[in-house]
């Protein structure tokens, strides 16, 4: 028999929204459900879907995100449509050329349920995703219920804000980076501030987490996607992925995808590794089979109560002054990343990490206003 178990009893008995069924199960009786969902979907030991099928619930459809159902397809790969081997639901991806719900999609289903653990950066896809499916269920009339869960770099806010000529599928809205918010936080942010349109609203309702703060230290149970294998590289994250707006590699293709960084002619560097094709992460990672130098921050793994707390310039500046072809050190896609052509023009003139993040300063402070309307957690520093 099938057992619904709290399965994140860590950090002061954090509970993710997911696992308190006695606070949304009444409100699925009855109903055709559909469910955004993806390998982070967990009830304790047991994947949500399976869990709500056991219970008898009538799910019609599954949308799936980046990377697919079961979090096995390369970051960018477009994920196919099918259905879920084991229980036979119909799969609609969510990333292909159409990244939303469109209406044919809604007509057997009275309510949407959104569940994905995100890790709190703006060019992390699963926040677009989320953008299109409430904006899906505003225009065909549907509610949308998201089972929260904590954020594990949701104890600070960092980075340049978003400027909207560069808007992408990797940044939609006027955020920093890091914006230091709960997914339920940030719908209710969308919602909130009219990003899916002016006359539109989600019917929205969201299932909190118990014992969360924006203090708290979270350790993720599932790996959150195929390049994001442990809290290091999640907490780097926010640094190294700038590095795929450059020629640099941050890592795919090894071990350990941003913990890593490095190219075939990064000067100055005694570390090396050669990326190999890991099929479901990076099956064609760049200098695939070339020797790389570069550095390891496999070291920086922190423990206790340290986290990073900040963006850290340092290695995307360290690289650029030590690669030789500097005019071909940012590709276009950097911009996309940034939000803004700011951040490269102040690398190449020569600034400082700390400059630079001085200049972020007036826009983390109009953002943390806005950002405090939404949150439905004790803010960091307040414990």
């Amino acid at each position: 028999m099938m057992m619904l178990k709290t399965g994140c009893q860590q950090e002061g008995n954090i509970i993710p929204g997911a696992e308190r069924t006695d606070l949304y199960l009444n409100l699925l009786s009855g109903k055709r459900v559909a469910i955004v969902a993806n390998q982070t979907s967990m009830i304790g030991q047991t994947h949500l879907v399976d869990s709500l099928v056991f219970l008898g619930i009538d799910i019609r459809r599954i949308f799936s995100p980046e990377h697919g159902f079961r979090g096995d397809q390369d970051d960018g790969a477009l994920v196919s449509n099918g259905a879920d081997i084991r229980t036979g639901i119909p799969i609609k991806s969510l990333y292909q050329e159409s990244k939303k719900p469109d209406s044919s999609d809604l007509n057997d289903v009275d309510l949407i349920i959104y569940d994905i653990q995100d890790v709190g950066l703006r060019f992390y896809t699963f926040i677009s995703t989320l953008h299109y499916v409430m904006q899906a269920c505003a225009e065909n009339g549907k509610p949308l219920l998201v089972l929260d869960r904590p954020n594990p770099n949701g104890f600070y806010t960092d980075g340049p804000i978003l400027e909207p000529e560069f808007r992408s599928f990797v940044g939609m809205h006027e955020v920093p980076v890091v914006y230091g918010m709960t997914i339920g936080e940030y719908a209710r942010m969308i919602n909130g501030e009219g990003w899916i349109g002016d006359t539109l609203f989600c019917d929205l309702k969201i299932i909190p987490c118990h014992n969360y703060t924006h203090d708290s230290k979270y350790h993720l149970p599932i790996k959150p996607s195929p390049n994001l294998p442990n809290m290091n590289s999640i907490y780097l994250y926010p640094s190294t992925c700038f590095f795929e707006g450059t020629v640099v590699t941050e890592g795919r293709g090894t071990d350990y995808p941003f913990e890593i960084f490095g190219h075939p002619d990064l000067q100055n560097c005694s570390f090396t590794f050669t990326p190999e094709s890991k099929p479901g992460a990076a099956t064609n990672p760049r200098y695939l089979g070339e020797k790389c130098y570069g550095v390891d921050l496999r070291e920086y793994r922190l423990s206790g109560d340290d986290r990073p707390g900040k963006i850290d310039l340092s290695w995307v500046i360290f690289a650029y002054n030590n690669y030789p072809d500097k005019e071909n050190f940012f590709t276009s896609y950097f911009e996309k990343l940034a939000g803004t052509a700011t951040l490269r023009e102040q690398i190449i003139a020569g600034m400082t990490a700390e400059a630079i993040r001085e200049t972020w300063k007036e826009g983390l402070e109009e953002f943390q206003q806005i950002r405090e309307k939404y949150l439905l957690y004790p803010d960091f520093g307040q414990r």
